[in-house]
């Protein structure tokens, strides 16, 4: 930083204190009893304004710039206008000190050394207060909402608009350290105020508006008489009794002088909005200076460190656009950068930093070596292990550590320096002097090489990539290039600052200068455009060039350069378009029959409408390409709904429908998919998708509908488990029926669902996937203990698995598990009864039913007991009740055989007691228990030895499904050729009967008994002919089936005829009431046999078949 005297005078008078008008055109100086107003062009005195009697002390200008006011000693405050005439004079009971305007609402505050007041245009008197100390500064924040008073006693008093007390700040030194400049930062990029303090004290500190201080308080060494911050807050000037004014930066480091007097500076502002400032001294010199703020930078391939506010350091990668800021808090004089190291120079030390990694994009730098020690050096360059100062004619080459490893001596004035690579320790430097001399020296060598000798001084140099060629620009601005081994100039271009020579080409070089950028390939003419500031680099098709502070990289087109094209139309049309001749460029281009380049050169400007009007109504193909290009361009500057209308009428109905389904607009792709013919298959499906994925499955379907896309319509009902819909459409197209109902068991399955599951699987026709959940149901059942769930979902899969036998191949298999799951239903639902019984407080059924229950489960359990049932339990319920009715034998029978087994220890004492109190009774059972065959009518015993079967005729008992008793039922069979429907009709008939004498004839022999039925009118007989059937021989181990004629049918009652309707291939099964009288009801659904009364009552408690669970309202069987 240097400073520019721009003019100087000189008044008579002491200058206390001076304002510029806010446009910068004007300045208002205090000068003795007057106010003098100066051009601050070129320091002409405009006039001099007299109003004041006494020495005015203070001047403000308004932020409108339409008034400013002063105070004096008179006491008076005088408002002027911008056309310099006073309008308004009010006074103080003591001499003004200070002024200052709200930069907001223009209100003025005017402070005098026993109190302060605020006026305001809008009002007509001013609003005093008292102070308990003289006032010797103020100033307002940037919002205008406080007012900070300093005073001669150390405080500073924050005061709000109405002048209330906020907060005050008592300084150390109190009375000893008079405050006597306050200014409050006007940065904009701070987040708080911040108020920066100068007292006499000799101290800078700095306080948020809280009062808090931020930082230390920094030592000045001098009495302080004048603080301001520069326009934006950058940068303070102090000036005071130490002659001169400082420069400081916003953090109170001090950075130089601006320019030194012959007496105290009493006054120094910035001009806004520049780097200009005024000075005003007590001798009365006024002193109008440039501040020049010189590049401090370095630059080495893509890296490029430049300083910034003067104390920091930022490194900018110039091709990710990466930044990093080093904070030195000193000034930064020096900059150097090479590959991974970075050197700093501060005052009173150099900073050499280092890369954490050796990744080209990494941006971290460490402090690898510090040489405190003050250098003196015009130049500074940075090698892998030394720094290189240069100072003057004197080149120095220093290790890390501070140490002078080598001099060289040159023999005029260093005018540029440079490194140009090789190994860590031994790099070379291009050196240029200012006699026109250019050397290569290597830092590990003491001789210098002289390159060539030329009559200029030398301002820039480079070297070519393979170190061939030598580019010089000297003090004429003239680019000269040279070949390094035979010294013979190639070629020399006019009008350069500064050249670079392309790091990827040998043959490429660009230098710039009057506001150009030329590039110069081989022996080709030069290329120009337009550019402002000096190139610094060029790496392949990147020219680097920096322009006052910013660095930027320029993208320079060279291939057909390298390639050398023949067409100089084309070449022509390309050099237009980068000077920005476009529609020049685009005839030039039509000429030479490349009219595509020119569309693509409009459209890469997003100039349509010209491309559109150089296409004319050319090729509607060409049309329809450019209007795709305007919608991506559209789309890529976040316009999207431009780009889906533009993308619509080019017919790129895809790309629309993805942007418009990207931003979720409904109604848009509801129009797109209405207006799209039913043809247009991929736009459609991707619609479709999107309104899927919008949660519009209505849409969806709706689309799927238009191109008759079934499946994908099964799916979506399926995926959104719209189930009605599924199944409606299943049953229109039965096809897709695997479709719907195997999701669809799935998703029963997952929402624990499983009986309507395994129904839906089945219905699917997946019957291995509806047996697996059937299977696991039961399992699960058994396992908790849930006898009765057991039960129905082994008659289900005894169901399925005859659904399953209508198929031939399966057929025999199927049957034998139907029989199976079919015995273990009915083992399950008895064992329920018998395990609620043992395992619940309280008993649910009649002793005799538990009693009944036992003796089926006893008899029914004569091989493999299955998983689940106790046979301890069934002998212990059977043990209990048998006591309980008075079947003594038999309970007796049951305590023994429980003796053969392991029983729990909860039953343990029972059945011990049982087994003991048993011995008392009689060893008989009662006559009221034993069951009757009503086929034969023979008493059969209490424990069967045969199963659930009569020991004399062998006919099967049929149970009631609640009580377990014996039904009055005999199953009887048809005779061979009568089908079920005949034998139905044939029932269904009741044929009248005749009276009858003898119903039955005996007839005795030594070895049978035999029953006969005399069916002839006239013989003796019985006048029901299904009782003759009932006989068989007497003594044989076979058993031997009733069979009945057709004219047995016919007598019988449709009423006594029970038919289990068994689906094929089973036979229907028949039975037969012998005691009409007693109702009998049975299941259409399970085909189980129950005593009415006792169906009744349970299907009112249940709503549905306690066996099979089907519900009375269910029309199906």
């Amino acid at each position: 930083m240097r400073a520019v005297l721009t003019w100087r005078d000189k008044a008579e008078l002491c200058i206390y204190d001076l304002a510029f008008k806010p446009d910068g055109t004007q300045l208002i100086l205090a000068a003795g009893n007057r106010l003098l107003v100066y051009d601050t062009s070129d320091g002409t005195l405009l006039q001099p304004l007299k109003g004041h009697k006494d020495t005015v002390y203070c001047v403000a200008y308004a932020k409108d710039g339409k008034r400013f006011a002063s105070g004096s000693a008179d006491k008076s405050v005088i408002i002027w206008t911008s056309k310099l005439e006073g309008i308004l004079k009010y006074t103080h009971n003591d001499s003004i000190q200070c002024v200052s305007y709200n930069p907001v609402t223009h209100q003025l505050a005017s402070c005098s050394s026993s109190d302060f007041g605020l006026w305001s245009p809008e009002q007509k008197s001013v609003s005093k207060h008292k102070s308990s100390s003289k006032i010797t500064c103020c100033s307002w924040t940037n919002d205008g909402q406080y007012l900070a008073l300093g005073m001669f006693n150390g405080i500073i008093s924050i005061r709000n608009k109405n002048g209330e007390e906020k907060v005050k700040i008592e300084r150390p030194g109190g009375s000893l350290s008079p405050i006597w400049s306050i200014c409050w930062s006007p940065s904009r990029e701070e987040h708080n105020d911040i108020l920066a303090v100068a007292d006499w004290g000799q101290k800078l500190s700095f306080y948020q508006l809280s009062g808090k201080q931020i930082g230390r308080d920094r030592s000045l060494n001098f009495d302080p008489c004048c603080l301001s911050y520069f326009t934006k807050g950058e940068y303070i000037l102090l000036g005071g009794s130490d002659k001169q004014v400082s420069l400081f930066t916003k953090d109170g480091v001090r950075l130089g002088t601006v320019g030194e007097q012959n007496s105290w500076v009493w006054t120094c502002k910035v001009k806004p909005d520049s780097n200009y400032v005024v000075v005003g001294c007590q001798d009365g010199t006024i002193s109008f200076y440039q501040l020049i703020f010189s590049t401090v930078h370095g630059l080495y391939k893509d890296r490029y460190a430049y300083r910034d506010s003067m104390t920091d350091v930022i490194v900018q990668h110039l091709i990710t656009e990466q930044k990093v800021r080093i904070k030195c808090k000193e000034l930064v004089k020096k900059i150097a950068i090479y590959k991974n190291r970075l050197a700093i120079q501060l005052p009173e030390k150099i900073l050499i930093y280092e890369l954490y990694s050796d990744d080209s994009s990494d941006m971290h730098y460490r402090v690898k070596e510090k040489i405190v020690k003050k250098f003196e050096c015009n130049l500074l360059v940075v090698c892998a292990d030394h720094i290189i100062l240069c100072q003057e004619k004197r080149l120095q080459c220093l290790s890390f550590s501070g140490v002078k490893e080598r001099e060289w001596q040159m023999e005029s004035l260093i005018r540029y320096i440079k490194v140009i690579g090789g190994p860590p320790g031994r790099e070379g430097l291009l050196v240029g002097l200012k006699n026109g001399q250019i050397l290569k020296i290597f830092v590990d060598n003491l001789f210098a090489i002289v390159l060539l000798k030329q009559a200029t001084a030398v301002r820039c140099l480079d070297m070519s990539a393979s170190r061939n060629k030598l580019a010089v620009v000297d003090e004429n601005d003239t680019c000269l290039v040279y070949d390094i081994h035979t010294k013979e100039l190639l070629f020399q271009e006019p009008n350069a600052n500064s050249v670079a020579w392309n790091t990827q080409c040998e043959d490429m070089l660009c230098f710039s200068g009057g506001g150009y950028l030329n590039i110069k390939a081989s022996t080709f003419p030069v290329h120009q455009q337009k550019l402002q500031g000096f190139v610094v680099g060029y790496n392949g098709s990147k020219i680097f060039c920096l322009h006052v502070f910013s660095m930027s990289a320029v993208e320079v087109p060279q291939e057909r350069k390298k390639r050398g094209e023949t067409n100089n139309d084309l070449f022509l049309a390309d050099v237009f378009s980068y000077q920005g001749k476009f529609h020049e460029a685009a005839k030039l281009y039509k000429r030479s029959g490349h009219e595509n380049l020119a569309l693509n050169m409009y459209t890469d400007l997003r100039m349509f409408e010209y491309a559109k009007d150089f296409l004319g109504s050319g090729d509607p193909k060409e049309t329809k390409m450019l209007i795709t290009k305007q919608a991506d361009w559209a789309r890529n500057i976040n316009e999207p709904k431009a780009a889906v209308e533009m993308y619509i009428s080019a017919g790129e109905h895809v790309k629309a429908i993805e942007i418009t389904g990207d931003h979720g607009w409904v109604d848009m792709l509801i129009d797109i998919a209405r207006k799209l013919d039913k043809a247009e298959r991929e736009p459609l499906l991707m619609c479709a998708y999107y309104f899927k994925k919008l949660d519009n499955p209505g849409y969806a379907a709706e689309t799927y509908l238009k191109i008759g896309d079934l499946k994908s319509l099964v799916q979506l009902h399926v995926e959104t488990q719209r189930w009605d819909e599924a199944f409606a459409l299943g049953e229109k197209h039965p096809e897709f029926k695997d479709d719907i109902y195997v999701p669809y068991a799935q998703w029963l399955a997952e929402n624990d669902r499983f009986e309507e599951a395994q129904k839906a699987f089945h219905k699917a026709g997946r019957q291995r996937e509806a047996v697996r959940v059937l299977e696991q149901l039961t399992h699960n059942a058994v396992v908790e203990s849930r006898f009765n769930d057991a039960a129905y979902y082994y008659w289900m899969l005894s169901m399925q698995c005859l659904d399953i036998a209508q198929d031939p191949a399966q057929k025999d298999m199927m049957l034998d598990k139907f029989r199976h799951f079919q015995h273990l239903a009915e083992l399950y639902h008895g064992y329920h009864a018998i395990q609620r019984y043992t395992e619940e407080p309280f008993s649910f059924h009649l002793p005799e039913t538990l009693f009944n229950i036992s003796r089926f489960l006893l008899h029914s359990l004569t091989k493999d007991t299955p998983l689940g049932i106790s046979k301890v339990n069934t002998l212990f319920t059977l043990a209990k009740q048998s006591k309980a009715l008075g079947a003594y034998k038999l309970a007796r029978h049951a305590y023994d055989k429980l003796q053969d087994l392991q029983i729990p220890a909860r039953f343990q004492k029972s059945i011990e007691l049982g087994s003991l109190t048993i011995r008392s009774k009689p060893f008989h059972d009662s006559e009221e228990l034993v069951p009757l065959c009503y086929r034969c009518s023979t008493n059969n015993p209490l424990l069967n030895n045969l199963g659930n079967v009569c020991i004399n005729c062998r006919q099967p008992f049929v149970f009631s499904a609640s009580s377990y008793e014996v039904l009055h039922l005999v199953e009887f069979y048809l005779e061979e050729g009568i089908t079920d429907e005949e034998a139905v009709s044939l029932i269904d008939l009741e044929a009248p009967r005749h009276k009858r004498e003898n119903k039955w004839q005996e007839i005795a022999s030594n070895n049978s008994q035999t029953l006969r039925l005399d069916e002839t009118m006239d013989s003796m007989g019985d006048d029901d002919p299904f009782t003759a059937k009932l006989s068989f021989e007497q003594g044989g181990s076979e058993f031997v089936p009733v069979v009945v004629s057709r004219s047995v049918l016919r007598s019988m009652s449709r009423r006594d005829v029970l038919i289990k309707r068994w689906p094929p291939p089973l036979q229907w099964q028949y039975f037969r009431s012998l005691l009409p009288d007693a109702s009998i009801t049975m299941c259409p659904s399970c085909f189980q046999m129950f005593h009415s009364e006792d169906y009744e009552l349970l299907v009112l408690q249940h709503t549905c078949c306690p066996y099979c669970r089907r519900r009375i309202d269910d029309p199906s069987p």
